[in-house]
């Protein structure tokens, strides 16, 4: 609220927060945190003590259905490590739900899906800032990745066993500096063309809005090369 005007200070912005009933702050850190003015502003008699017991009982009440206070052996949860997480049974599921996920705008003279088996033979060009950069793949609240764990576009490609050959043009999203010779020399050669394009957490993340829906920097100019 501060940021959009709303308000004037920290202060302000607790009390109207705690007011309109909003229990829980997506803090800044822990020694600037909005809700840190609620103190002052219950001894200024801007919001009373009743009303602060009734947006704190929800938050405990779902904390203890939660288990967070039980203690650590009666939670299931507690045992499990990375061996498990990480487990091949849950790697296939996880890509399971990924490839269920996707969303196929065009599929123009059915060109997808890529088989490993109709490869055999073919040049692939796996183009753009988006075709290896592993940190570009991750949105905004995204966990800290395993790297082990990350497969891009290209590497994902090569595990087909297809011949892929492989141009950034640009090494970033914003797509500042663009190599349109080396794109062009490896799209040149290729029986089929990959082009991955888009923003990522560089161009926007929450409270950092893209000026307009336009591809950034070059970037339309890549995909326009590779086209043509």
């Amino acid at each position: 609220m501060l940021g959009h005007h709303y308000t004037r200070s920290f202060l302000e912005t607790a009390v109207a927060s705690v007011n309109a009933g909003c229990n829980l702050e997506l803090s800044y850190g822990m020694r600037n945190n909005v809700f840190m003015r609620i103190p002052q502003a219950l001894a200024m008699g801007n919001i009373t003590l009743q009303m602060l017991r009734d947006r704190v009982r929800p938050l405990f009440y779902t904390r203890m259905r939660l288990g967070e206070f039980d203690p650590p052996a009666m939670n299931p949860y507690s045992s499990l490590d990375l061996s498990v997480v990480q487990s091949p049974e849950h790697r296939n599921l996880s890509l399971e739900a990924a490839v269920k996920s996707f969303v196929l705008l065009k599929n123009m003279r059915g060109m997808l899906p890529l088989r490993a088996q109709d490869l055999s033979g073919q040049r692939l060009a796996v183009v753009g800032p988006f075709a290896d950069n592993p940190r570009v793949l991750f949105g905004d609240y995204a966990p800290v990745p395993e790297p082990q764990y990350i497969y891009t576009p290209r590497s994902g490609l090569e595990m087909l066993g297809a011949n892929v050959s492989f141009a950034a043009g640009c090494s970033e999203p914003h797509c500042r500096l663009y190599s349109r010779a080396e794109l062009v020399r490896v799209v040149g050669a290729a029986d089929v063309v990959l082009v991955c394009l888009g923003t990522g957490v560089d161009m926007e993340t929450e409270a950092k809005d893209r000026r307009d829906l336009s591809l950034p920097g070059h970037q339309l100019e890549l995909l326009q090369d590779a086209v043509q």
